[in-house]
């Protein structure tokens, strides 16, 4: 049985940023991942350019566009545009190039990959963790990083994250060429979908389109959506191969962290409960729990619950005011969609949110109270 510092449940964007960054710190790490081949991740891929200052190396080789427009539409019709910030971009990566780049960065500061590797058993046993994988291969840890995604069971059964889990329900597409979508432009569709929104995303020779229901666990009729939302961006309504998926999104604040063990990214619940980002949350907690658990190696046994404290101030604050603007929203839709979007100052300030620029909690109590106004 071999032992290392740190083992990372997960090689995706959050498991290979808390890798990488632990790695570098000097600790053995050892990043378990269950897939022996990259696989396609047709999400929607978009993250925040500010994301880049976390980072000693340059994330743009995983960048497959840089988006300086967004266009809103009602049911394919009714479009409001917003103009990004030029000094906050937002980009559109392919997340398996990004999960690729973090990984091979997170090898080269030293940390040891093992793929595949499915955790079967993980349990502490004294001061120690213990991972067992499916084909009994067995690792020793002083700590954990649970990393490994929306359908990770590990958070439940130590006690990490929300009690109660709610899901985005999504069905993904890529597709492998641009169709009629202009370049540098992302789209968000609202009226085709109950409880949700649709969205197109480009990449350098392709698009990733997608549908997401936000309330209730069942998906909506993602196939009929895709069937009127495909030939509108160009492509035959079959186009693509589907996938679908059960997110974890915020759903309260609550610890990420136990005795010698943290969750980050979509093991965390951390995605975004109004517009399901993911990308910027799952790297912001990777780094932070790396600086963390170096912190908590060095003998600061407060800097774990400084973790689940730092996570709360810098993305669970908004999204608390995120989830309260989509329970309202998206009961109520097209009154979102008139008094949301097509406000004049309201395509803007979904254009700084998504750039990082601007938190929920800067527009939420006006926003709530129109929507809540007008419904009486």
């Amino acid at each position: 049985m071999s032992y290392k510092d740190i083992l990372v449940i997960g090689a995706g964007a959050a498991g290979a940023t808390a890798a990488f960054h632990l790695a570098k710190a000097g600790l053995k790490v050892v990043l378990l991942e269950k897939d022996e081949e990259s696989i396609v991740k047709p999400c929607g891929g978009g993250m925040a350019a500010s994301v880049q200052e976390w980072f000693p190396f340059d994330l743009k080789p995983a960048v497959d566009e840089v988006i300086e427009r967004v266009e809103f539409s009602w049911c394919l019709a009714d479009p409001v545009i917003a103009v990004l910030p030029g000094s906050a971009p937002f980009w559109i990566v392919r997340r398996e190039k990004l999960d690729n780049l973090l990984t091979k960065e997170a090898i080269d500061a030293g940390a040891e990959l093992l793929k595949p590797f499915l955790v079967k058993k993980l349990e502490k046993v004294k001061d120690i963790w213990q991972v067992s994988s499916d084909d009994g291969r067995q690792i020793e840890a002083r700590a954990v990083v649970l990393a490994d995604g929306s359908s990770s069971k590990w958070p439940e059964m130590f006690g990490l994250g929300p009690p109660a889990l709610h899901y985005a329900s999504t069905t993904s597409v890529r597709l492998e060429s641009r169709g009629n979508v202009p370049k540098a432009t992302a789209r968000f569709e609202f009226g085709l979908v109950h409880h949700g929104f649709a969205w197109a995303f480009p990449l350098a020779n392709g698009l990733n389109v997608g549908v997401g229901t936000f309330i209730g666990r069942n998906a909506s009729d993602s196939e009929n959506i895709l069937k009127e939302l495909l030939p509108n961006l160009g492509f035959d309504p079959q186009a693509g191969e589907r996938k679908h998926a059960a997110l974890r999104v915020w759903n309260g604040h609550n610890n990420l962290h136990g005795d010698g063990i943290v969750a980050v990214g979509d093991a965390a619940s951390l995605c975004d409960p109004f517009l399901a980002e993911g990308l910027r949350p799952a790297l912001m907690s990777g780094c932070e729990a790396a600086n963390s658990l170096n912190s908590w190696f060095k003998g600061d046994s407060q800097s774990l619950n400084r973790y689940s404290l730092s996570m709360r101030q810098r993305w669970g604050n908004s999204m608390a005011w995120g989830r309260r603007i989509a329970q309202v929203f998206y009961r109520f839709p097209k009154v979102g969609y008139q008094l949301g979007v097509k406000r004049p100052t309201a395509p803007q300030r979904i254009a700084q949110i998504l750039s990082g620029e601007m938190g929920y909690e800067d527009i939420a109590q006006r926003v709530i109270r129109r929507l809540l106004l007008q419904r009486k």
